[in-house]
């Protein structure tokens, strides 16, 4: 078995290697900046495990616009720091760390007045290209300008009313589950112990610091303590509740702001490319990709559980209004086939303790010690994951300790990213064998990379998993069972949700898939017959609990119908 496999045996030796060893970095937190930290600490050469309550990306990492930019609003505030750091991130990924996962994707921005505006936005956007060029390899093109006629030659279903024309400029896009995923593998592949499903139930201190965490394995429910020199915490939204564990009289101070977004099948628009569009609350983005389109977002306070944000029927509502205004045939609620919601974690700038007001919430990230030997890491956003890593292994390791081990992630491509350029430019003959055209095969360069390879042995050595699910053939038979034995699927849910994305990426979530599913997954993780069944039964419970979400009014309402579903967790108590 590779040595990046991540599977149920890998997970038991890496619980019995956290009880017993002791660490120099435990991360808290399997999100992408808890993800990126990792793979930031064990190749400095330290001795790293990281642990998460539920599946790897399963919060905000899962669930957000899965676009890798610089940002424009952030321009237009006037935060060029935030900005040229992006940019030169975007860059990073797209060129070195994960072609495979990163892509260029371009966007229209609208003009509406005839004269004044396009001089003012074109500005704009020429410093957002200059930047992104300075000091790094340009992967993308140079903005263009487009009158209307134009912009309906890029998208047929405009409506010619609402603008002008538009600047068309150039961002990139990311599938952030497995961007998450793939860091964690990675990490693995250098040495790290990586453990999903792991809640951290308080911390170990000596002396009054902390020096590790007491932890539960929620498939089992066997508690057991980690020793760790150091603790990071990268809990997004959790983060005040991560430091409450320590009893922290310091620490940051986050708030949860809710965005949602629809998918929308992608013959349902016709048009090349993408739309930014500002409104009173945010920025909207419809967003292209190979079978559908992704719509939002919101950005509302959130006060809910933070587990399972859900949209309702008003955010549901809320995003279609927005789009129709630039679309000739306007969406319904019947375009909709699925839909998802996400937490941004707001930093606040003043800690929690700090007589300091907090006057301005903001996406730049913080690390602090919130508690001796405890530091924690908020704010920031999916592009610059990897700078938030850097500076929170540096700021726990001290400037000496920082000088001693640098940072090597910004040469360190992800898993699947070596070879993956000579493979695609091969890839109209290299699925053959199988019966798989260049389309199919491109698909599976871009989910996996020169990981296609492990793919292609698995269906050499099992000849039907080289087939399509009967009632989701985008994705093989391969794929469900390479997520079981390498990308450490515990779950039906775990498969559908963040392995692969039916579970809103067709109108059903899957349902008419998961009997295939669930025989393939039965077989690789050692249900029995019950523990099939109750799998079966709470991934079916959890769509249906997500669907009487989306049409009740309000966030409270929405949750209370979420919470119906059981946790996942419940299942495997069925053997």
């Amino acid at each position: 078995m590779s040595a990046t496999a991540m599977n149920p045996a890998s997970r038991a030796i890496a619980l019995h290697r956290l009880a017993t060893d002791e660490l120099d970095v435990l991360v808290v937190g399997g999100g992408v900046t808890g993800a990126g930290i990792a793979l930031d600490a064990v190749t400095r050469g330290l001795r790293v495990g990281i642990v998460e309550a539920q599946d790897w990306a399963s919060g905000t990492s899962s669930r957000s616009s899965k676009l890798i930019h610089g940002g424009l609003r952030y321009l237009q505030a006037l935060d060029f720091k935030l900005v040229n750091e992006a940019l030169h991130e975007r860059e990073l990924l797209l060129d070195t760390l994960a072609p495979h996962l990163a892509k260029p994707v371009s966007f229209l921005y609208p003009l509406t007045k005839k004269y004044v505006e396009r001089p003012y936005v074109a500005a704009g956007i020429t410093l957002y290209d200059l930047m992104a060029r300075l000091g790094a390899k340009a992967t993308s093109p140079f903005h263009r300008h487009h009158t209307l006629k134009g912009v309906q030659r890029l998208f047929p279903d405009v409506r010619p009313d609402v603008m002008v024309g538009a600047i068309q400029y150039w961002d990139g896009r990311v599938d952030d589950a497995r961007l998450t995923l793939t860091l964690v593998r990675t990490a693995v592949e250098y040495g790290a112990l990586a453990a999903n499903r792991v809640r951290v139930t308080d911390f170990v201190k000596t002396d009054g610091r902390v020096s590790g965490a007491e932890v539960t394995d929620l498939e089992t429910g066997e508690s057991f303590a980690i020793k760790a020199n150091h603790v990071i915490a990268a809990a997004g939204v959790w983060t005040e509740a991560t430091q409450d564990l320590a009893e922290a009289e310091g620490g940051l101070k986050v708030l949860a702001s809710k965005g949602i977004h629809l998918v929308v099948p992608r013959d349902r628009l016709d048009g090349d490319v993408g739309f930014i569009l500002q409104t009173e609350k945010s920025v909207l983005f419809i967003i292209p990709w190979e079978r559908y389109w992704i719509i939002g977002t919101t950005d509302t306070p959130y006060v809910q559980d933070f587990t399972h944000p859900v949209p309702s029927a008003a955010d549901v509502d809320y995003v279609i209004e927005h789009a129709n205004v630039v679309l000739s045939k306007p969406l319904t609620r019947d375009d909709v086939i699925g839909t998802f919601a996400g937490l941004r974690p707001l930093l606040q700038p003043a800690t929690k303790g700090d007589g300091a007001q907090s006057t301005k919430v903001s996406r730049e990230h913080t690390v602090t010690e919130a508690a001796p030997g405890l530091v924690t890491i908020a704010g920031g956003k999916l592009t610059t994951y990897r700078v938030m890593a850097q500076d929170a292994v540096d700021f726990a390791l001290g400037e000496t300790g920082a000088k001693q081990r640098p940072s090597q992630t910004k040469g360190t491509p992800l898993l699947g990213a070596a070879g993956y350029r000579a493979l695609y430019a091969a890839a109209d003959t290299l699925g053959a064998e199988f019966g798989w055209d260049g389309t199919r095969v491109r698909h599976l360069l871009d989910r996996y990379g020169s990981e296609f390879n492990t793919l292609v042995a698995q269906c050499r050595e099992q000849a039907d998993l080289a087939k399509p699910l009967e009632h989701a053939p985008d994705y093989l038979r391969a794929e469900i069972g390479y997520g079981c034995t390498h990308e450490g699927a515990l779950h039906l849910e775990d498969l559908l949700v963040n392995r692969t994305r039916l579970t809103y990426e067709i109108a059903d979530s899957g349902l008419a898939a998961l009997p295939e599913i669930a025989d393939l997954a039965a077989e690789r993780l050692g249900w029995s017959d019950a523990r099939r069944q109750a799998e079966v039964d709470a991934y079916t419970a959890r769509v249906q609990a997500e669907r009487a979400a989306a049409s009740e009014p309000d966030d409270a309402a929405a949750a209370a119908a979420r919470g119906a579903a059981p946790e996942v967790t419940d299942a495997a108590s069925a053997g």
